[in-house]
């Protein structure tokens, strides 16, 4: 078995998708993530063999279990990115994303990435996998899950997925959703990033049940919403159109600008919840016109209310 080339640090050269400038001209959060991505195929590829390959060969499913980013500044539509991803093995790989603005370069995420190669059942060859590569493969997604205690569930006689999850007294904000195919890899399971869809539209769907919806916000207080912090983690499959009930909870308030979120995801498979992936996200506002223009945004009361489960 030959082992991979030696290759130097994975350098891909890109720009955002214009689908994620929804406020002006600032790219959400969601599309950091998709250059990512993108970045961790090529370091695939540099190395040999591609997803693609690992797939029609091996019979292997590429997929992210885990990823965190840190967003220290904006990425604009137009921006051409510099994504360097580092690591010897794609089971512990850094990512550093940097523009050229203003004369100097400057960093816009610093991310960390880990990834599986998973056996697909749907595959009709599988060779083994090349031996550089074979330490991350495993039978099932769930394999290679990095969260130590999966938060599964048990429904007794009498109760309903909003009992389990959102009981009595809860401030968390639940919300269901059809896994559709097009968030799915290899005619099976939700890959990672249609997790980080939910993440950003469990979010959205949160804050207007409050009654501080980003529309709103925008038009009355021009603040426009800010991630400086995002992780997102696959803990077991869910599949193809099962129902994904989703459950946001506000687990902090740093400084009154900014807030810790956790969001947790779970299938129903008989009289079980299984937790199928968990995310973080530190949310905030950006004041965009005004005399505090560029300044955070500091919550007042109404903020700090919906927050906490109340509305606004």
């Amino acid at each position: 078995m030959t082992s991979a080339p030696t290759a130097p640090l994975t350098v891909l050269v890109g720009r955002p998708r214009y689908e994620g400038a929804n406020i002006r001209t600032w790219i959400g959060f969601k599309h950091f993530i998709y250059l990512v991505e993108e970045a961790v195929l090529q370091w695939l590829r540099d190395r040999g063999p591609g997803a693609r390959d690992l797939f029609h060969s091996h019979g292997l499913g590429v997929e992210i279990v885990d990823c965190s980013v840190q967003l220290p500044a904006v990425l604009e539509v137009d921006d051409e990115v510099r994504v360097e991803v580092d690591g010897e093995s794609a089971g512990r790989l850094t990512v550093r994303m940097t523009v050229f603005r203003d004369g100097r370069e400057q960093v816009v995420l610093r991310g960390k990435v880990r990834v599986a190669l998973v056996v697909e059942p749907a595959a009709t060859t599988s060779a083994p996998a090349p031996a550089h590569l074979a330490d991350l493969v495993v039978p099932t997604l769930g394999a290679a899950a990095t969260v130590a205690r999966p938060d599964h569930r048990p429904i007794r006689p009498g109760e309903t997925v909003a009992d389990v999850l959102t009981p009595v007294g809860s401030r968390s904000f639940l919300w269901t959703w059809r896994a559709p195919y097009f968030y799915c890899h290899f005619s099976d399971r939700v890959q990672h990033s249609g997790y980080v869809r939910a993440l950003e539209e469990v979010v959205d769907r949160f804050l207007a049940a409050r009654g501080i919806s980003v529309g709103r916000l925008v038009r009355e207080r021009s603040w426009i919403p800010v991630v400086s912090r995002a992780r997102v983690r696959m803990v077991e499959a869910a599949r193809m159109e099962e129902d994904v009930h989703t459950v946001l909870t506000v687990t902090d308030v740093l400084r009154g600008v900014m807030f810790d979120a956790r969001m947790d995801c779970y299938v129903r498979r008989g009289e079980r919840l299984v937790h199928t992936a968990t995310a973080s996200i530190l949310h905030g506002y950006a004041i965009s016109a005004g005399p505090q223009a560029g300044e955070l945004a500091e919550f007042d009361d109404e903020v700090l209310r919906a927050l906490a489960g109340g509305v606004a």
